[in-house]
């Protein structure tokens, strides 16, 4: 009954900016909200920023060095991540999910397929 399509992804120069979004249909109970993670080449899946399903709550990987921003679109029905200050470090394929708080981690339940973001040097 949950759904998520991500889009924005494609080809950036360093440097430059990016909005993504995740249209979401359908929610589950055991979720706290929605959030996004990205996977880039030969590394393990990591976790960027998660929204309440309220959207008063927003949670970010400290690492993004506030280079992240996360937001409830409500006319789209959508959860968009504005990313700026790109770095090909950056490059990487984004995925959005709902998102379940555990070990102290934020981790995926229900998962996008995922789009792709490449910046370039």
């Amino acid at each position: 009954q949950v759904q998520l399509v991500e889009s924005g992804g494609g080809l950036v120069q360093a440097g430059g900016s990016l909005r993504l979004s995740c249209a979401v249909s359908g929610r589950t109970f055991s979720s706290n909200g929605v959030g996004w993670f990205r996977q880039a080449p030969g590394k393990e899946r990591e976790f960027l920023a998660t929204i309440s399903w309220s959207g008063r709550n927003a949670t970010y990987e400290e690492s993004l060095e506030g280079r992240f921003s996360i937001a409830r679109d409500n006319v789209k029905n959508a959860v968009d991540l504005q990313m700026y200050g790109l770095q090909p470090e950056d490059t990487a394929v984004y995925y959005c999910a709902t998102t379940q708080m555990g070990g102290g981690r934020w981790t995926g339940e229900y998962w996008g397929q995922g789009t792709q973001v490449t910046v370039s040097s």
